[in-house]
């Protein structure tokens, strides 16, 4: 059995351990063994590809396997990593560890949908079949309605609702548009590479059926990643969700949008991609500037993050369609930097509300001096979250803006610009909200009763913050990493219309 198999296979064993498991010390200990287990997984694979590479090994993917599955449909379970899935798979893990020391105090139940959800999460990024990574895709979505629905806050039944119809929506698309790939390929092979490299039967695809395909997976993937005017399930959504499931959903979840977009769509269909690339360009653009905005008339804690969520996975998708490998790999560390800046943010949001129970920032005042440590930790995300230098998002705004720059013609530039200016409007947001919550004096008489963060959580955000600040300080070998990734497939793009 192929070791990547290991990252399905290891939350697969803690369902039924979990479901044996009498008491909330066994269930804790459950959870903490596997997601240790799942985190030492990712660091070994992040370490092994490094050493492969270095060794001289520059085949596209690394660790490949291949099972035939379903034989008639030439559907395979097929695994492979490049240097954006083990980026992307360190970044999963980092995040399914600390949520499980955030929902410490959480049932069984809601730890077996948890756990339910990270196989997905892990299974898309492993696999380089389509037909496998639709299916943990679906694996990824189902478990969300139960988790928000059941143990959610607020209007959870209609946010579950709603964000359940809206990704299945998606997901419709996206079949449409794999089968379409498939069949225009030559319906021989699912295998991402064989089809973007013309081996195992499969041919070029169609120009006439790219327009057709290349919308219909884009906008399928790109609802996920939160992509105008299909980003209105994710403020709900992040709204009502419990904090570990806020985590993982915008951490990780959202990246599987910005991910299919660009191992999919953009590198199976180049010509498309090239010829109607700028649609979505525009619509991702507004998406950048759209979520600063609206983050900027929130009063809710939740709803702040969550449009910062749809400017922070928009500029994901802007970077990709650049097609410039600068910019590509700034999108990709752009994913690495929000998802655990996002989950930061989320993970103390949870805990502020655990104590003041609302997330209503007009009803909080001085909490810096009531619990300095949680206090703290918001004004790091915050300034991780604006972008600035020693942390993740600097390195990942930077790199997206001078690759989109290196596009010299007016369109790209202008919209370059434009998405510019969501720094100077988050800016705003994350400076009003630290004034507002954190100085002044306490208005409410019971929140000067309060606690601040216990052992484990701090344990927790401790964690976060080190990984922030690990990738803002030291981002040389995985933008490297990534870069190894991103170069293949823009290169592939780029032929198909030179």
């Amino acid at each position: 059995m192929n070791f990547l198999s290991l990252f399905v296979l290891i939350p697969l064993l803690m369902l039924p351990a979990l479901w044996l498991s009498k008491g909330q010390k066994a269930i804790r200990t459950v959870m903490v063994v596997g997601s240790s287990l799942l985190l030492a997984l990712a660091a070994l694979t992040t370490i092994l590809f490094l050493k492969e590479r270095a060794a001289g090994a520059d085949a596209q993917m690394l660790f490949t396997a291949s099972v035939d599955w379903f034989t008639s449909l030439h559907i395979k379970y097929s695994v492979g990593v490049d240097g954006i899935s083990v980026a992307m798979l360190l970044l999963s893990a980092v995040i399914v560890f600390t949520g499980a020391f955030v929902s410490w105090d959480m049932n069984k139940e809601y730890f077996l949908w948890f756990t339910l959800l990270s196989i997905g999460v892990f299974g898309f990024f492993i696999t380089v079949d389509m037909f496998a990574m639709f299916m943990f895709y679906e694996i990824a979505l189902i478990p969300m309605y139960l988790l928000i629905g059941v143990w959610g806050t607020g209007p959870k039944e209609y946010a579950a609702m709603k964000l359940t119809l809206m990704l299945m929506g998606g997901s419709a698309f996206l079949m449409c548009g794999i089968f379409g790939i498939f069949f225009g390929a030559g319906g021989e092979t699912m295998n991402i590479m064989e089809i973007a490299n013309h081996t195992g039967g499969a041919h070029a695809i169609p120009l006439a059926q790219q327009y057709v395909w290349f919308p219909l997976t884009f906008v399928g993937f790109g609802v996920l990643g939160a992509l105008f005017p299909f980003h209105t399930w994710s403020p709900d959504g992040h709204a009502s969700a419990p904090t570990a499931v806020s985590m993982l959903h915008a951490g990780v979840l959202m990246k599987l949008g910005g991910y299919g977009c660009f191992r999919i769509a953009m590198y199976l269909m180049p010509e498309a991609s090239h010829e109607l690339g700028w649609i979505f360009l525009v619509l991702t653009g507004i998406s950048v500037v759209y979520g600063a905005f609206s983050a900027c008339v929130q009063t809710d804690l939740k709803y702040i993050n969550a449009y910062s969520s749809v400017s922070h996975c928009g500029l994901v998708l802007f970077g990709l369609l650049m097609m410039d490998q600068v910019a590509v790999t700034g999108a990709v560390l752009q994913m690495l930097s929000h998802g655990l800046t996002t989950a930061l943010f989320f993970a103390l949001i949870g805990m502020i509300y655990g104590r003041t129970h609302t997330r209503d920032i007009r009803e909080m005042n001085g909490l810096m001096r009531i619990m300095p440590f949680l206090a703290v930790c918001y004004v790091v995300a915050g300034l991780a979250n604006l972008g600035l230098p020693g942390f993740s998002g600097f390195v990942a705004e930077m790199t997206i803006f001078v690759g989109s720059f290196s596009n010299a013609d007016t369109f790209h530039r202008v919209l370059t610009i434009a998405a510019c200016t969501s720094i100077v409007i988050t800016a705003v947001y994350i400076l009003r909200l630290v004034g507002k919550i954190l100085y002044g004096v306490c208005k409410n008489p019971e929140h000067l009763k309060l606690s601040d963060a216990n052992p484990i959580e701090r344990f927790a955000v401790i964690c976060l913050i080190a990984a922030i600040a690990a990738l803002g300080m030291a981002p040389g070998w995985v933008s490297d990493m990534i870069n190894g990734g991103v170069s293949p497939i823009v290169n592939h793009i780029l032929a198909a219309v030179a």
